[in-house]
């Protein structure tokens, strides 16, 4: 996507970008969107639950690019339970405050027992201890592995500042659909060096503004050679092309996939082969999308 039609996204009206043409893998990952996960041969230790659709509907309050979101996604795609997702705009405080009292995501609402609920981790505790959702205990718990931890710290400020950015350019996630909603994510965002009591109390929004749009404008391929580096090095701590830790899938993939689906929307990420793997199995597992149509 061309630099000239990012920058107005940030800063004006929302504009109308189109797709870029395809490369083979976001074909592949294309393809896998659209056909159905129970004949998979692919995804082997995993046996995927029958499809479980309750009288009424759970509803998913959720913003896309949210992992913490994202997490509660991937159990319900993993334990296949049909379910509303409702993307909330960015701006959006009266939604999530009439539900549960404060602006926050993800929220579940599960209207047979009149619950409705926020916290990710609680709401993947209660669906996958529940038989209404089917089978019970199909997610292993958190193998406490430090890792894993010490990875994601490793790489935070380095992502934050490829991918924040890129998340109000594209003007394609939903909860950025409006200018109102870029800005909004804008304004309580930080990008480093700016830690979040800097952002939030010293600058004012057209600073922050421009920061973004800086950042979009900067050449990224001293940071994305970075990235590729640290992509191998968690190539190697991944056990699997289906699950990250020993023993089957676990609350492990559920955070790790979580927080990598975010970098597909990095352009120019070179994914080692069997991380690609693992992401493009997890991302037909659990029916949740990657960035790979949209990376800028």
């Amino acid at each position: 996507m061309k630099l000239a039609t990012v920058l107005p996204s940030l800063l004006c009206l929302c504009s109308t970008q189109g797709w870029a043409p395809a490369s083979d893998l976001q074909r592949k990952s294309v393809a896998m969107n659209l056909v159905s996960t129970t004949d998979s041969t692919e995804l082997d230790m995993f046996a995927k639950p029958e499809r479980v659709i309750r009288d009424e509907l759970p509803t998913l309050y959720v913003y896309d690019h949210c992992p913490f979101c994202v997490r509660v996604r991937v159990v319900l795609g993993v334990k296949n339970i049909k379910h509303n997702l409702h993307f909330m705009a960015n701006d959006d405080v009266k939604t999530p405050t009439a539900l549960v009292g404060k602006k926050i995501a993800p929220i579940f609402n599960f209207p047979e027992d009149d619950i409705t609920m926020a916290e990710s981790m609680d709401i993947v505790k209660l669906v996958d201890s529940d038989e209404r959702f089917g089978p019970t205990g199909v997610i292993k718990p958190a193998s406490g592995r430090t890792d894993l931890k010490e990875w994601q710290k490793s790489v935070q400020s380095l992502l934050r500042t490829l991918q924040r950015p890129r998340y109000v350019a594209t003007g394609l996630l939903p909860e950025f659909q409006q200018l109102d909603g870029r800005h909004a994510f804008i304004k309580n965002h930080q990008l480093p060096p700016y830690d979040k009591a800097e952002w939030k109390e010293e600058l004012e929004m057209e600073e922050k503004l421009k920061i973004y749009a800086d950042a979009m404008a900067r050449d990224p391929a001293s940071l994305i050679e970075e990235l590729n580096a640290k992509l191998v090095e968690l190539d190697d701590k991944v056990f699997s092309v289906q699950y990250c830790t020993e023993g089957g899938l676990s609350l492990d993939d559920v955070d790790l996939w979580a927080r990598l689906r975010s970098i597909t929307i990095i352009k120019g990420v070179q994914w080692p082969e069997g991380l690609r793997t693992y992401m493009d199995n997890m991302s037909e597992l659990c029916d949740v999308p990657l960035y790979d149509e949209m990376a800028i």
